[in-house]
């Protein structure tokens, strides 16, 4: 039998309140794999991530940004820019978003299957 979990488990200090990715935020890990190879401007964003839309992306880019893990460059000149980039800290995590991307690739068709299954079972008329 498992211990019982800790009422404490999760106290305000808990590393895991900084957890930079949040499994629920699809779009920052997608946006961390765009940046990976230089810094980029929102609208070269919007192509690769055109099922977002531009409230949601800013909102992610806002969110990297406060996490310390993009920074925001506004580019003076004829036709200023605004530029995003990875932060070292940022730069940091690609290894371990790699890692979750193979894994992913990996078990493809099991999570495919299990979501189908599941499907399934919970759309299915009662007898």
């Amino acid at each position: 039998m498992s211990e019982p979990l800790r009422p404490d488990m999760f106290e305000e200090l808990c590393p895991s309140g900084l957890l930079p990715l949040r499994f629920a935020d699809k779009w920052a890990p997608l946006v961390l794999r765009c940046l990976a190879d230089g810094p980029r401007r929102f609208s070269e964003l919007r192509v690769p991530l055109h099922r977002t839309t531009a409230k949601v992306l800013t909102h992610t880019l806002r969110a990297l940004q406060r996490d310390g893990l993009i920074t925001r460059t506004e580019r003076p000149g004829r036709t200023p820019h605004v530029e995003y980039a990875l932060t070292a800290l940022g730069r940091g995590l690609l290894g371990p978003l790699e890692a979750v991307c193979a894994w992913t690739e990996q078990h493809w068709e099991e999570l495919l299957a299990a979501r189908e299954a599941y499907t399934d079972a919970t759309t299915r008329p009662a007898a």
